[in-house]
């Protein structure tokens, strides 16, 4: 047929070089033109039949592999071979050209199976993100791993195509330049390792939350790539952390604190020093009008009265012996009133303490656990806890520290 074009174009007036190039690229338009045409109506058809078996079926994965675009990604393939096996039919006089446009058919449907491929591991992921053990063991970074492998061997083996060359040989070629690769893919190696080592480990999944103060990242992961794991801030700003950096350094995960069933309160009040004192007897029978310290003061009192009997100690002094302070009582009232709130969680951790002194006072914390883990309520609980503190604080005869403010000089220096 191109000699027949040929002949045509020569008889109005061409010269038969321009000719045959003429005729060529008409012929060729015509084919690329034929593919298209092909290609839209493999696809419309594909697409319909396919719609309406996948609609009959009770399972999801067709639907989910229908949405990734993997079928119409396979209906590419018929206008490749339609080209394939045409070029030597309509290109017999030009036999170097039509080996030269079949090596770039082969090239084409290397390409368009390796997009398939792809189209195929997204919806392989899509469908292992409805099971429950996704969250635990997420298998993106894996997935994309083999992306990347199957993008180099696609190219090699289209390289070596267009080339007319063995992939081996090919190869053996591209070893020469290894360092040159392991440089520029550096970042997705080490990302490949630390992928392992995390999701391996159990060390992160898709919801946790972590912190990661390096990169400025505080709240839940969002995404985990090859490369980067994306964690959206409380603020809703979003960071990409390079995966290797959280093998490479620390973060914290808060993963162990959803699980336990409690929210660390870990707070303190720093107490004046002097105002710790001894407790008299009107003191404690104050004390003893308190409903959580009723059954407390007694109790205590007589065991230290038996332990300074005992101990034959003259109570005479307030200094010998044992005897109950202002703050040791506040300590105990603390633990009764926290133990009796049921927002506190009472199986875990439970300290009233003190801490080491300074020259802000002597620090009482709470080192508690509250049931309810949502940021909102372990907010307003430790509140709550810390307005009864502050406010009870002075019916023990004790005061809180702190440091001297502008108006504090003006009520000492009047005028």
């Amino acid at each position: 047929m191109d000699m027949a074009i040929a002949a045509a174009l020569a008889g109005l007036g061409l010269g038969e070089l321009p000719a045959e190039v003429i005729s060529a690229a008409l012929l060729l338009a015509g084919l690329l033109l034929a593919a298209l045409l092909v290609n839209l109506i493999t696809g419309k058809i594909i697409t319909a039949v396919l719609s309406r078996i996948i609609e009959k079926t009770a399972t999801k994965w067709d639907d989910i592999l229908m949405g990734t675009g993997l079928f119409n990604r396979m209906a590419r393939i018929v206008p490749g071979l339609l080209l394939y096996f045409s070029f030597p039919l309509f290109f017999r006089k030009a036999s170097g050209m039509s080996t030269f446009l079949q090596r770039l058919i082969l090239a084409y449907l290397i390409l368009v199976i390796l997009n398939i491929f792809n189209a195929f591991l997204t919806g392989v992921n899509r469908i292992y993100s409805t099971y429950d053990m996704s969250r635990n063991r997420p298998i993106k970074g894996y997935l994309q791993i083999v992306r990347v492998i199957a993008a180099i061997m696609a190219v090699i083996l289209a390289a070596s195509v267009l080339m007319d060359r063995s992939a081996l040989g090919l190869l053996s070629g591209i070893g020469a330049l290894s360092a040159v690769l392991m440089l520029v893919f550096k970042d997705s190696i080490l990302g490949l390792v630390a992928a392992v080592q995390l999701t391996g480990n159990d060390m992160i999944r898709i919801g946790d939350w972590i912190s990661v103060p390096d990169h400025d990242a505080d709240g839940d992961v969002v995404d985990i790539k090859l490369q980067t794991v994306t964690v959206q801030n409380w603020d809703k700003t979003l960071v990409s952390v390079p995966i290797y950096s959280l093998v490479s350094s620390s973060f914290k995960n808060w993963r162990g604190m959803s699980e336990s069933g409690g929210r660390r309160i870990k707070r303190h009040i720093s107490l004046d020093m002097n105002s710790v004192k001894f407790c008299t007897g009107e003191m404690l029978d104050k004390f003893r009008e308190i409903d959580l310290l009723k059954d407390f003061i007694p109790r205590k009192q007589e065991e230290i009265d038996e332990d300074n009997r005992r101990k034959g100690v003259n109570t005479v002094r307030e200094i010998n012996g044992r005897r109950m302070t202002n703050l040791g009582v506040f300590r105990a009232y603390l633990a009764a009133y926290l133990r009796n709130n049921p927002l506190i969680h009472g199986e875990m951790t439970f300290l009233v303490r003190q801490l080491q002194p300074t020259d802000k006072g002597i620090p009482l914390e709470v080192y508690v656990f509250s049931r309810d883990q949502a940021w909102a309520s372990y907010e307003n609980i430790q509140a709550d806890i810390f307005d009864h503190i502050l406010a009870a604080v002075p019916f023990f005869e004790l005061a809180v520290f702190q440091s001297p403010s502008s108006l504090d000089f003006r009520r000492s220096f009047p005028g």
